[in-house]
Parts: structure tokens; C-alpha cells; sequence
């Protein structure tokens, strides 16, 4: 079984970092896809960070949770998620239905380049082993893994996020962005900026859900 242990100390995770080998740099030129609903109990911009949290399907939320475990809507840091591609974003996003429903809650499909060099932590390498956890860090329960982020973020507040494999789309790259500090790391205006029942995305998605075997709606 792959070992995915609660987080040691804040401390004990900045010790165990070494720079030149765990932190990914996203050249400005990268381009980043998001896919994000308009409508709903979160609703949210093309650029705007959640602060609320953690939820549930939230890997690396990085809020502490309420004391009855439920999501806290106070001042909290703020989270997006990223892929490379429209495949790993939609396999992310709907997961949980293997459907794409295209209408409910307004779903929007942003691709955008960072300002700004992001520099990121590598869970894809050595770094998950020698702070005593595994691979499982990027598939395992995600109320662990939110652990796992909090205390990442208390250890590395210079990072701006994570650079991790995703478990719905055969392990290709996603992003999780924390804000502080990448905010600023965020353009002025998006590459492209659509409603997921636009037109021009009928052939892609549909491609894409041939792939992944998830139902397209709408």
C-alpha cells in the first residue's frame, strides 16, 4: 500500500526541501486551461481565487476548515487548479459524474498565460518520499492530502503552488495555485475565454469525452 501519512511539521518540511531538484519553473509563455462555474454555491471570475474551504473535492485546498469541519468562509488563503490541456482539466473537473454537463452552473473554459515564472513544488519526484509520505500524496483521501497542503504552504509561503500528477488523466501534469503569493502571477486578460456550450467547443469536448468515456450533456 502506498504510505500517505499525515504531514510532519512545518519546520521538518523546509528541511527537507532541496531547491535545485523540487520546485518546477512555468515559463510565462506556458499556457494553463482551467475550466471553473460562474454560478453556484462558489461561483467564480476567470481570475479569481477561491477563498472558501477546504471542499471536498478540493485536493490541495490550503484553508483550515471550520471547527466542525465544515468549510470556513473567513480570511483564508485562496486556491485555483490548473491542467496543461482541456483533456486532464475536464477529466478533473467531472470526475465525480463522468459527465460533462456544459449548462449547470454556467461552466466557462479559461486558457491563460502566467506574468510572471511560476515556481511551483515538484510532488512528482523525490521530494513526496524524503518528507515521508509517497506518490499517494497526488491520489490519496483528499482530507489528508488538504493536510498535506496546509502545512506545505506554512513550510514554503515563497512557492506559489504545486506541480502534481493528475489521477483522472493517466498522470499528466496539473497545477494548484495558492494565493499569496500568486495572485500576481495572474495576466490582465485571459488567451481565451468561453462558455463550455459555445459552439466552437462542440468537436473538442466531444473528442475529449470519447477519450475519457464520460457522458457530454448539453
Amino acid at each position: 500500500m502506498a504510505r500517505l501519512p499525515p504531514p510532519p511539521s512545518a519546520s521538518r518540511l523546509a528541511e527537507v526541501l532541496r531547491p535545485e531538484e523540487d520546485v518546477v519553473a512555468v515559463h510565462p509563455a506556458t499556457r494553463l486551461v482551467r475550466i471553473f462555474t460562474a454560478l453556484g454555491n462558489h461561483p467564480q471570475r476567470w481570475n479569481s481565487f477561491r477563498y472558501a474551504g477546504p471542499l471536498p473535492h478540493g485536493r490541495f485546498d490550503p484553508q483550515q476548515p471550520s471547527p466542525d469541519g465544515s468549510p470556513s468562509t473567513g480570511e483564508q488563503p485562496g486556491v485555483l487548479y490548473f491542467a496543461l490541456s482541456v483533456r486532464t482539466s475536464v477529466a478533473e473537473v467531472f470526475q465525480t459524474t463522468l459527465a460533462v454537463d456544459r449548462t449547470t452552473r454556467s461552466p466557462h473554459l479559461v486558457v491563460l498565460r502566467p506574468a510572471r515564472t511560476l515556481r511551483l513544488l515538484d510532488l512528482t519526484g523525490l521530494w513526496p518520499t524524503r518528507a515521508g509520505a509517497s506518490q499517494e500524496i497526488s491520489s490519496g483521501p483528499k482530507r489528508v492530502t488538504q493536510q498535506w497542503a496546509r502545512a506545505i504552504s506554512a513550510a514554503h509561503p515563497e512557492l506559489d503552488g504545486l506541480w502534481y500528477r493528475s489521477s483522472m488523466d493517466s498522470g499528466d501534469p496539473a497545477l494548484c495555485l495558492w494565493d499569496p503569493p500568486a495572485r500576481a502571477a495572474l495576466p490582465d486578460e485571459p488567451d481565451v475565454l468561453l462558455p463550455l456550450h459555445h459552439p466552437g467547443l462542440d468537436l473538442p469536448l466531444s473528442r475529449v469525452c470519447d477519450e475519457l468515456n464520460y457522458l457530454l450533456l448539453g
